[in-house]
């Protein structure tokens, strides 16, 4: 027969209740059932056989309780399992205090979502902290984990942190990596992927990462990898997070490999003499010193040109060359003044050093409080153009000042017109420029061509041959500009439009024709003459007519050009919100004098967007030779989600007679579908109609596999001529799996998957 003790310590007439009955933990009562013995003697409650024990909103049962009412403490015996909130704890043999919370147990399992925690000795003086030895940590539920850390000792700090020392991680029973100490807080990720992979220039290869903390603010991955034709590669990145409110970051990343077969190459493009020893190290860091100064720094050093390609695509196809400069940046309300700094780390990359140079912006604002505004900037610096190792060119240095002054004096008349008018100098000190000589450059027969070199100062563009670098010495180069921006806007609205199929809540039209004319007067020295630092590039697009939005200084010349154009928009409402329905904007050039574009009229340009419903964007941007001589170019996407489940995207660029590029029609077609929330797929590919070369495939599939996410990808790529094939089975562990899917999946990134 079930015998039921109720100890309502409350009402017990001794000393120790009488003080704890107004406050305190103690003011709580404790109940003890049991089916067995029960005694109650010199302040012990003995319990035994099923024992079960109620304490607010703590629940204990066990085979065998012992409580201690002097000192608020029970030992358990015997299946302990304690339930206190969410958190669960399971053991042969334990004391517990009700007040403090505090735990010492055997061979104790305890979880709290999402972690499961096991060790042979757990001992604490709260809830605040437990301290274990030879345990276990995991967030798998189930009795044989697919993964878990073994420690020797360990401390877990709830809702925030568990602290590991001489840690090993298991895959099921096989021990994985050892570290002597690991740090882990509880919101950030563990993770562990790795992928067996073949593609054309690795072989069959294995690609291993581990992701962990080694403190509160720092977050690292090791990377493991080995490839059967180059061999194995080390990896160690780092994300730091420093600085008051830890608004301030590092990213550290390192690289290195001995490849044994640093010449193979599966591009169409040859290649010179490639180390052995090749390797990558980074440096991204925002420092943020106080609310008005910032320091940023990019640093990247590479063993060779051809790393990022061989072994981090993803990366290359974003960034081929990366950069190599600091910069540190005062910012007030109207100006900002930036010291940076630029060094050619990577001789075998062109760059332009900057040893420094110091820039100072003044934001436009009133002047004296009078409807005029004034904008300007002033830099100075050491400049030196280094060219490649193995150039034909010649390397040049100078010292620049350039300062830029504007007024403008915006205003509206009529209550409808909007008028710009601006006027503006410019004065910038060469210590060194060119010296022409007897040397005669002309504007090639193509209309297209610019009047004067864009890439290198040394080159003639009209017979294609270096010209030998001669300086001449210092010069002032003095700059006059005007101009004047207008437009005005119309609209009207129909709010009987209603069709709901095309998304459409009413219909609001606006047209806004605008006008921007640009003159510039460069009358000190021949545009030919100046050293090319900050210079203009072949680019499809119109180049900016006004300043400081024109930043290349050096390629400054005598131009006078009318922009025309005309904004429409169509507007409508969704959710009570005004929305974008479609937009065009369409505009021109006349060239009155240009030196970038010698044809009297550019292309016509039309920007399209349309929007009809939220899940449906189409993109045409276009420029048509409908005026004059040119090229043509229509670039076009569509992205419409037609299910919840499904993306798809299609896209085509279309270039022809351009001078600068060659000729193309590339079609691109990607999609994704989720299945349900444990599998997706996805496909995406490339074709190059002018080569009649289908560019690259990708394939991808991904499962949920509960603490894994696993995922296999397959791509085919012709690099000129020449194929490369792929695939990549990855499957990646994490401490706190949160499953979504990677469109960018790239089998030839040892990330795994592209940014």
């Amino acid at each position: 027969m079930r015998q039921l003790v109720s100890l309502l310590f409350l009402l017990l007439a001794s000393p120790f209740v009488t003080a704890q009955n107004l406050q305190g933990p103690g003011a709580l009562p404790i109940e003890i059932n049991s089916t067995g013995q029960t005694t109650y003697e010199h302040g012990l409650a003995t319990a035994r056989d099923n024992v079960a024990i109620h304490f607010g909103d703590t629940d204990i049962y066990s085979d065998f309780a012992q409580y201690d009412s002097a000192k608020r403490e029970l030992l358990l015996k015997g299946n302990v399992r304690i339930y206190r909130g969410i958190s669960l704890y399971v053991g042969e043999e334990a004391t517990y205090n009700l007040d403090t919370k505090a735990i010492q147990a055997t061979n104790m399992r305890s979880g709290t979502y999402p972690y499961l925690v096991s060790g042979a000795k757990i001992d604490s003086h709260s809830d605040a902290e437990y301290k274990i030895t030879k345990g276990t940590f995991t967030t798998d539920d189930r009795e044989q984990p697919d993964f878990q850390l073994k420690a020797h000792g360990a401390r877990i700090y709830p809702d925030d942190r568990v602290i590991f020392r001489d840690v090993t991680l298991y895959i099921g029973k096989v021990p994985i990596f050892w570290w002597p100490y690991l740090y882990q807080p509880l919101d950030q990720d563990f993770s562990y992927a790795i992928a067996p992979a073949y593609l054309s220039s690795w072989g069959p290869s294995l690609l291993g990462k581990i992701t962990f903390p080694i403190g509160e603010k720092i977050s690292s991955t090791l990377r493991l990898d080995y490839r059967s034709r180059r061999g194995e590669a080390i990896g160690f990145d780092s994300d730091i997070h420093y600085g008051k409110d830890n608004k301030s970051v590092a990213k550290i990343s390192t690289y290195y490999l001995q490849d044994q077969n640093p010449l193979l190459n599966r591009t169409s493009l040859p290649r010179g003499f490639i180390p052995t020893g090749r390797y990558r190290l980074s440096l991204q860091d925002r420092t943020k010193v106080t609310e008005d100064i910032d320091i940023t720094a990019d640093i990247t050093k590479l063993s060779d040109p051809f790393i990022l390609q061989d072994f981090f695509p993803s990366e290359f196809r974003v960034d081929p060359r990366p950069d190599n400069n600091v910069a540190a940046t005062y910012t007030q309300e109207n100006y900002a003044l930036t010291a940076y700094a630029r060094y050619q780390l990577n001789p075998f990359f062109e760059m332009t050093e900057r040893l420094p140079e110091v820039d100072l912006d003044l934001k436009r604002q009133p002047l004296f409080h009078t409807p005029i505004f004034y904008e300007g900037e002033t830099s100075a610096g050491e400049l030196k153009r280094n060219f490649p190792n193995g150039s034909t060119f010649t390397d040049y240095s100078a010292f620049r000042f350039d300062t830029f002054h504007q007024l403008t004096y915006p205003n509206t008349y009529f209550g409808w017109l909007s008028v710009v008018p601006r006027i503006g100098f410019r004065e910038t000190f060469y210590s060194q420029t060119r010296n022409l000589g007897p040397t005669i450059f002309t504007p090639s027969n193509d209309p297209l061509a610019p009047e004067f070199p864009l890439p290198n100062p040394g080159f003639d563009p009209t017979t294609g041959t270096t010209v030998p670098l001669v300086l001449k010495g210092d010069t002032w180069r003095s700059v006059f500009n005007a101009g004047m921006e207008a437009s005005f806007k119309v609209s009207r609205s129909w709010e009987q439009v209603q069709n709901r199929a095309l998304g459409l809540d009413g219909l609001r039209h606006i047209v806004q024709p605008f006008v921007n004319f640009s003159y510039v007067d460069n009358p000190s020295d021949d545009a030919l003459s100046i050293l090319q630092f900050d210079r203009a590039q072949p680019s499809t697009k119109l180049k900016p007519i006004d300043f400081p939005e024109f930043t290349s200084i050096d390629s400054i010349d005598n131009w006078t050009v009318a922009r025309i154009g005309v904004r429409n928009r169509l507007q409508t409402r969704r959710d009570d919100v005004t929305v974008s329905w479609l937009e065009l904007d369409t505009y021109f050039d006349i060239n009155i004098d240009n030196p970038f574009d010698r044809t009297q009229f550019s292309n016509v340009f039309n920007e399209l967007s349309f929007t009809p419903l939220p899940w449906v964007t189409l993109v045409v941007d276009s420029q048509l030779p409908l005026l004059d001589k040119g090229f043509t170019e229509i670039d076009t996407s569509l992205r419409f989600q037609p299910t919840a489940n499904t993306q798809i995207t299609v896209g085509h660029r279309y270039l022809a007679d351009n001078p600068f590029f060659v000729d193309s029609s590339l079609y691109t077609i990607g999609g994704y579908y989720r299945i349900n929330d444990n599998w997706g797929v996805g496909a995406y590919g490339q074709y190059e109609a002018t080569t009649n070369i289908v560019e690259q495939q990708r394939y991808e599939i991904y499962r949920d596999l509960t603490s894994w996410v696993g995922s296999i990808g397959a791509i085919i790529r012709n690099n000129g001529g020449v194929k490369e094939y792929g695939v990549l089975l990855t499957f990646t562990l994490k401490a706190f799996p949160k499953f979504s899917f990677d469109l960018n999946f790239d089998p030839a990134g040892t990330n795994q998957t592209s940014p």
